[in-house]
């Protein structure tokens, strides 16, 4: 990085890679508001840490909230078992599983939608971020 000096509202004398920072965290003040509530209560809402009665040996341990109150008040069932689910508590034991059940597929759906609002979210936020810290700096110190 060069020994370049730069300004941002009223923090003055900041390197590049500090006025990068502080974008990013002024960008993400900017981005986030009533729509990523939803997202982090889909995300806590879906994770299996509920206690369950006995499972079968291999499956995942717990449920969710929202498989709990999906499946009480989503009782609709379809012939097969076509209904893709992604079940699992981190990245090592996450596995894709079909069932005939609506509510059950609707339960563990939710929190894979939360992640797409955050996905989304995130990428945003850089996006908008880069942008404008290019924006701001010499070009020795630009991002691409």
């Amino acid at each position: 990085m060069s020994g370049n000096r730069y300004q941002l509202n009223d923090l003055t004398g900041l390197t590049a890679s500090e006025l990068f920072f502080w974008i990013v965290v002024d960008e993400t003040c900017k981005h986030f508001g009533i729509d990523d509530v939803a997202a982090v209560v889909a995300i806590l809402t879906g994770r299996p840490n509920m206690p369950t009665r006995g499972k079968l040996a291999g499956a995942i341990e717990g449920t969710s909230r929202a498989s709990i109150i999906s499946r009480k008040y989503i009782t609709a069932d379809i012939k097969y078992r076509v209904l893709p689910t992604i079940v699992g508590k981190d990245l090592r034991s996450l596995k894709i599983l079909l069932t005939k059940n609506l509510g059950t597929f609707v339960g563990r759906t939710v929190p894979i939608v939360g992640w797409v609002f955050l996905l989304y979210d995130a990428v945003t936020i850089l996006a908008h971020s880069i942008r404008r810290y290019n924006y701001m700096v010499l070009p020795e110190d630009k991002v691409y």
